[in-house]
């Protein structure tokens, strides 16, 4: 079964699947009088949290270090870790088959599914307080704690969907305030994700049963064929997911 080559790029959709939910969140800051002063949109990017945050310390004296430092409010997340899901496993009997377009003679099979839990790990920084309760509260009331969103999980097949639970695990709070008042101030929520996936195999093809042939005989000393039934589709030329009926015809025997 290994060396047959497919590559569907399930956590690669996956991946992209979910920071396509964090790409248009805002931060607003005001006057005093309640009048906006600025809008923000808070940038997003797929990097580890320890680099994020060894890059954000690399500028922490505001006075004597003239390099740019990375601008804050910003969200980070990760893939971290690939589980497998028994609760969510099917028979394996129960494969997915499908036509092909324009082609009556052959379908597609694809075996079925292996579930997996990807975990992902989302990180808001911010300067101040407000800016990172903007943020969180922004994504909060999305989860409760599970959102779905629909994938094609093939990349050749268009019109099979698969409905993508995302839920909302828990959120950690933590302030690197520790310094003197001239180091910079990083407040930072974690939040950690589980979202199903599911693995497929390769998408193999295999003929269609177009005619049924069934011999009738008389059991003796000698079986003696009676008759024999044919199955057809109606029309011959169907194709396997189209409306269509069946034709039978029994030709006894010594009928030709």
């Amino acid at each position: 079964m290994l060396g047959n080559y497919f590559y569907h790029e399930r956590m690669r959709k996956s991946v992209a699947l979910f920071g396509s939910l964090f790409n248009n969140i805002y931060v607003v800051r005001k006057n005093s009088d309640g009048t906006v002063r600025n809008t923000q949109r808070v940038p997003l990017s797929y990097a580890p949290k320890d680099k994020y945050l060894e890059r954000i310390r690399a500028n922490a004296d505001l006075d004597t270090d003239t390099n740019i430092a990375i601008r804050l409010p910003r969200m980070s997340f990760e893939l971290i870790a690939i589980t497998y899901n028994s609760e969510r496993q099917l028979n394996k009997m129960n494969n997915l088959s499908r036509g092909v377009s324009n082609n009556t003679s052959v379908r597609q099979k694809i075996q079925q599914g292996v579930p997996y839990n990807l975990l992902f790990q989302l990180n808001v920084y911010a300067r101040n307080q407000d800016d990172a309760l903007q943020v969180v509260e922004q994504i909060l009331p999305t989860f409760n704690p599970q959102y779905t969103l629909s994938i094609k999980p093939f990349s050749g097949i268009s019109d099979y969907v698969e409905d993508v639970p995302i839920s909302l695990q828990g959120v950690i709070y933590s302030d690197d305030y520790d310094g003197a008042l001239d180091q910079r101030r990083v407040i930072q929520y974690q939040l950690d994700f589980e979202m199903y996936c599911t693995f497929y195999g390769s998408i193999s093809e295999q003929g269609i049963i177009r005619q049924v042939d069934v011999n009738t005989y008389i059991i003796g000393d000698s079986d003696t064929l009676l008759s024999t039934l044919t199955v057809v589709p109606n029309p011959l030329d169907a194709n396997a997911d189209s409306d269509f009926g069946f034709t039978t015809t029994i030709t006894l025997a010594g009928d030709g």
